[in-house]
């Protein structure tokens, strides 16, 4: 679990390697920031999540066949499978100790209880979603209302239930941490789709890094082209996926075709569309001008890369 927090190295030495955190925890100290002024009281939030999210990318890495995750060989390529397995284990179990903390913080048993829930039932989403993103690949149509609805669960459920806890901690009612919710959920939906495309078209966007698309993912660009092209189009990106293995030339072709079909500025269309209802929705908090400055800028960064995988 160091290792792949970047602590240490294979070997266990102690290393200054320490990766970027995901949105997630971030949100969750942000609003409640945004909110009371301190972060702190959303520490354990933050914690948990990161730690959460770690959990997923481990068994996710083993699920996809990743050698490589996060610039360093992947938990199972070094140790194998079965020892990933068990640390993502390890990692989902220290998620639901580090979310007990918020008892240190002076939050009521009950509210305590309310975040347990809302961390279980948030990555019971995200195993639905992941689910559901595994069982895309080998379906050659999926619609962009069933990819939505994937990405919901799958990256939606956790920012969701950080926005949430971050502003329940600062003793915000029921329905101001509902709005924070589904704001929360918005800009997941819009950070995975900003990745997505990112990942097909690659920091200069020239499709240096269409990794997924050997795995046979269905991101949003894909989706859209096979729903919207012709039917000659359709038909060669029908045959191209129907192969049993991609090979590095085919994922360059389907970046061209891609590109050909408006998908990449259509993704990016999409993104920015979930960014501005998540801030709508923020408009009628009890946010200051401040706190909703702040999120419009971790708004912005989500739509230009700021945050990577």
């Amino acid at each position: 679990m160091r290792y792949h927090l970047g602590w240490t190295d294979e070997r266990g030495q102690p290393q200054d390697n320490v990766l970027p955190l995901h949105i997630a925890p971030l949100l969750a100290l942000l609003t409640c920031e945004a909110l009371s002024g301190d972060y702190s009281p959303a520490l354990p939030v933050a914690s948990a999540v990161e730690l959460l999210y770690n959990f997923t990318l481990v068994h996710g890495e083993v699920q996809a066949g990743r050698i490589n995750a996060q610039d360093r060989p992947s938990i199972w390529w070094v140790w194998g499978p079965a020892q990933a397995i068990n640390a993502g284990d390890g990692l989902h179990a220290m998620s639901r100790a580090a979310i007990i903390k918020l008892s240190e913080h002076d939050l009521p048993p009950e509210q305590v209880l309310k975040a347990v829930e809302s961390l279980d039932r948030a990555c019971l989403a995200m195993c639905e979603g992941q689910y559901l993103d595994l069982s895309f690949q080998d379906q050659l149509m999926v619609t962009s209302s069933a990819y939505y609805g994937m990405i919901q669960r799958k990256t939606g459920s956790l920012t969701r239930c950080s926005a949430y806890l971050g502003a329940l901690v600062t003793g915000a009612d029921e329905a101001e941490c509902g709005r924070f919710g589904e704001a929360g959920s918005l800009l997941g939906m819009a950070w995975q789709i900003s990745q997505d495309t990112h990942d097909l078209w690659g920091e200069h966007g020239d499709g240096v890094t269409p990794s997924n698309i050997l795995n046979k993912k269905k991101s949003l660009p894909v989706i859209y082209t096979l729903e919207t092209a012709s039917t000659a189009t359709k038909r060669e990106l029908g045959n191209i996926y129907m192969k049993r293995v991609l090979e590095p030339e085919d994922a360059t072709r389907i970046v061209n075709i891609l590109e050909e079909s408006g998908a990449q500025q259509l993704a990016e269309s999409k993104a920015s569309e979930l960014v501005d209802q998540a801030l709508s929705i923020l408009t009628s908090t009890a946010l200051s001008q401040d706190g909703q400055q702040a999120l419009a800028i971790f708004g912005q960064d989500i739509l230009t890369g700021g945050f990577s995988e």
